[in-house]
């Protein structure tokens, strides 16, 4: 009854983590009204760190991290958020935001094979087709079902990159996470993430970042990006990543476009298909199927 409970605290901890990551898109928009992306997650880093390192000494809960793992924690942060967001970002201005979703909805397809020459996880069929259907759901909810999507190569490669370097950041974290806090893991991880941004944005963004007086909401979107996207929501699916492995929290990706469009059509005031009601439905199922474990209650008994 334990395991249990605490396997329904790490479900809702990882659906937790793909609503903030899904609303952030809509505070992200807000920002960029005022700052550009390097500055944008520049802060976001540089605010996170300061909490979580604040948080760590209070609670007496930080880490020494042993020499030899260094390597380890300079190559996520530079998977994620750096690769990561350079890749999806630049995949952005030459395709379609729904080309864009539909290729990153293949890290949670690609990232189970990883997962088992690595880590040997195995997925049961139906986990398989839990995946396949999550996919197809995504396909038909971010597609207006009339349109043919057009493809700039490099835009395909830059999303390519993007895909690849999410997969190798839950790799490498499945890794640590055998050896340290996720807190500690994230704190790290975004205080060298900080790093790898500033020449960026001191390169490309320095004098419109001086140039800018944000308002308080602006502010309050950078706090609550930094908070709950930059720190609580890397924590849970740290978290989900050591508890649930690679491939069955890697599928949760999937809803995070479908959290983007509700909080859009809330708060932006976008529209809401029935098209997208289907496919919404249909990544939900999928998410269903890949998470399906069979009982071994049964074969216990009778092997007594």
């Amino acid at each position: 009854m334990k395991n249990s409970y605490r396997k329904l605290e790490v479900y809702i901890g990882t659906l937790g983590a793909m609503f903030f990551w899904g609303i952030a898109f809509v505070w992200t928009k807000i920002v960029f009204e005022y700052y550009g992306p390097f500055t944008t997650l520049l802060f976001r880093l540089v605010i996170s760190s300061v909490l979580l390192t604040f948080y760590a000494m209070v609670t007496k809960k930080s880490e020494k991290v042993s020499r030899k793992d260094w390597p380890l924690f300079l190559l996520i942060a530079f998977l994620q958020p750096f690769c990561y967001f350079i890749g999806e970002s630049f995949g952005l201005l030459l395709v379609s935001s729904t080309l864009a979703s539909i290729m990153i909805g293949f890290i949670p397809v690609i990232a189970p094979i990883f997962a088992y020459l690595l880590y040997r996880e195995r997925l049961s069929a139906v986990n398989i087709a839990g995946l396949i259907v999550s996919f197809l759901g995504l396909a038909i909810f971010t597609t207006t079902g009339s349109a043919h999507l057009e493809a700039s190569v490099k835009g395909l490669l830059f999303l390519l990159f993007a895909v690849l370097s999410g997969i190798g950041y839950i790799l490498v974290v499945k890794n640590l996470s055998q050896r340290y806090r996720p807190l500690t893991i994230v704190r790290i991880q975004n205080m060298i993430g900080g790093l790898y941004f500033l020449p960026l944005m001191i390169g490309f963004e320095w004098e419109k970042t001086l140039s800018v007086n944000p308002p308080a909401n602006v502010i309050l979107n950078l706090v609550m990006l930094a908070l709950f996207c930059s720190s609580l929501a890397f924590i849970l699916i740290t978290v989900s990543i050591r508890e649930l492995g690679i491939s069955r929290t890697s599928v949760f990706t999937n809803i995070i476009p479908v959290i983007t469009a509700i909080s859009a059509y809330f708060l932006l005031n976008e529209s809401f298909s029935e098209r997208k009601i289907i496919g919404m439905a249909i990544i939900i199922s999928g998410l269903f199927l890949s998470q399906y474990k069979k009982r071994k209650t049964a074969r216990i008994i009778l092997e007594r």
